[in-house]
């Protein structure tokens, strides 16, 4: 149903390691937010329960100087059932109360009656004002860090109760209406809220069970969007606290940072906002540098032709002519790695990684074996720029500036600036677009199906990336 699954979102929703007291990744819902759970959700609320099955009831009745009579009521249709007012309120700490009021529904049948030699049946309608009910809904996580939500508490009343009776003989039901009307307002006073608690139970709760709170990324990494805690509430909102850090698929151990908290500035506009710690980034660098995965090789067939600066001893040999006289005419391989996990810093309006390159150098023999030659320490100076659509956190890197010295040379001693425009082509127009292939296809969000992130915006703060959307359900 469309308001469980917003709901469920809401609550869970376009989600540290353990034993740290700031989440990786937070999601706020605002009052904005919870207004749209409410006005979907009691839509929704208004049509279920619309097909409340009423059923038959029947009595005796007592008229003096006539004596004692039954009658039934059979064939009950609700015909309209309408919630126009209502409101939904965070509750401190980890509740929700929902309450609705100037309810009205009108329903109609069929009515019998016996009295000794007097019998007759014939038609009704019923219309019942003034239905109110309020729902106190807790909000917590299970063991598996998962959603949890339950029916703490359920009421309603009923304001009033009017039938209209028709038939030759339904001026004997008219005698005692107001029992008849007593024992439809307990018969509907009964429905309503075993009905509101069973869908909580069979239907919002089992949605919020299915909330991915992991995702695989590749055969290397997947990311932990389990709860860390219930869900906390204030009198404006609702936050939920989410692992938000991916970790080794094959092997998982804890990283050795904490995530830094994650403060949000006052911003009710939309319907949610997400803050995505730089953490939640890092822990992805950690992995893939601990997993072996940082390590590119680039070799002179993924050179583009037109590009003069081949992969080779000749070419090289004429910056670093001791290369050629070790080595002539051989085809060369560099091997860039990571030695440390590069790292995203996150400030207002602006996103920064600065990672660290070592670039081995080898010449390949005729026997196929690795010759080194050198190896450089390239410090890089990377922007980054970060997007989202509706599922997905996707980025982009774009080198600013590139800084080189030798750490070690098999090839004699050399004046690395002559390596200047090659390391740069190489790491601008080689190793970064296949980064950025990856980080193309981006990172899932945890947004449950059928549910639409609009009108994004994305804005750096501090240690975190600010992600507001409104929700819609389709």
């Amino acid at each position: 149903m469309a308001w469980r699954l917003t709901v469920a979102f809401m609550v869970a929703a376009c989600v540290a390691h353990a034993g740290a007291t700031n989440p990786g990744f937070v999601v706020r819902v605002t009052s904005k937010g919870l207004d749209y759970a409410r006005q979907v959700g009691v839509t929704i609320l208004q049509k279920e329960l619309s097909t409340i099955k009423l059923p038959d009831f029947s009595g005796t009745f007592h008229i003096k100087h006539l004596g004692k009579g039954h009658y039934s009521f059979h064939d009950l249709l609700i015909r309209q059932f309408l919630l126009p007012s209502s409101q939904i309120v965070p509750v401190p700490n980890a509740s929700l109360k929902l309450s609705i009021s100037n309810g009205f529904i009108q329903l109609d049948g069929q009515w019998q009656a016996k009295k000794s030699f007097i019998k007759d049946h014939g038609s009704f309608d019923l219309k019942v004002e003034g239905l109110s009910v309020t729902v106190s809904l807790a909000l917590g996580s299970d063991g598996s860090g998962r959603p949890t939500i339950s029916t703490t508490s359920c009421s309603n009343h009923i304001a009033n109760v009017r039938v209209h009776i028709s038939g030759k003989a339904s001026w004997l039901l008219d005698l005692f209406h107001k029992k008849i009307e007593a024992e439809f307002r307990n018969v509907m006073e009964g429905k309503i809220c075993s009905i509101v608690s069973e869908s909580i139970k069979t239907k919002l709760q089992p949605s919020l069970q299915t909330l991915p709170v992991t995702a695989k990324i590749d055969h290397i990494a997947g990311i932990d969007y389990s709860l860390v805690g219930p869900p906390t509430a204030t009198a404006e909102s609702i936050d939920v606290n989410l692992k938000g850090e991916f970790f080794d698929l094959a092997h998982r151990s804890p990283v050795p940072f904490s995530p830094p908290a994650v403060a949000f500035p006052v911003d009710h506009n939309l319907m949610l906002y997400c803050g995505v710690s730089d953490y939640f980034f890092n822990t992805a660098s950690f992995v893939y540098q601990a997993a072996g995965a940082l390590i590119f090789n680039v070799t002179d067939d993924m050179i583009p032709k037109d590009f003069q600066m081949r992969l080779n001893t000749s070419t090289f040999g004429t910056l670093i002519p001791q290369v050629q006289k070790m080595f002539p005419n051989m085809l060369m391989k560099l091997m860039m790695s990571s030695p440390s996990a590069p790292f995203l810093k996150i400030t207002p309006g602006n996103l920064t990684v600065t990672p660290t390159l070592d670039i081995q150098a080898f010449a390949l023999l005729p026997n196929s074996s690795l010759a080194p030659l050198f190896l450089l320490s390239v410090t890089t100076g990377v922007t980054a720029k970060i997007a989202v659509n509706s599922t997905r956190i996707i980025g982009n890197l774009a080198l600013s500036r590139l800084l080189m010295t030798l750490k070690h040379s098999d090839v004699g001693t050399f004046s690395v600036a002559v390596l200047d425009v090659a390391v740069n082509y190489y790491v601008s127009h080689i190793l970064l677009p296949e980064i950025n292939d990856k980080l193309g296809r981006g990172y899932p969000l945890p947004v449950l199906d059928h549910l639409v992130l609009t009108d994004l915006i994305l804005k750096p703060q501090q240690d975190f990336l600010q992600l507001g959307a409104n929700v819609n359900y389709g």
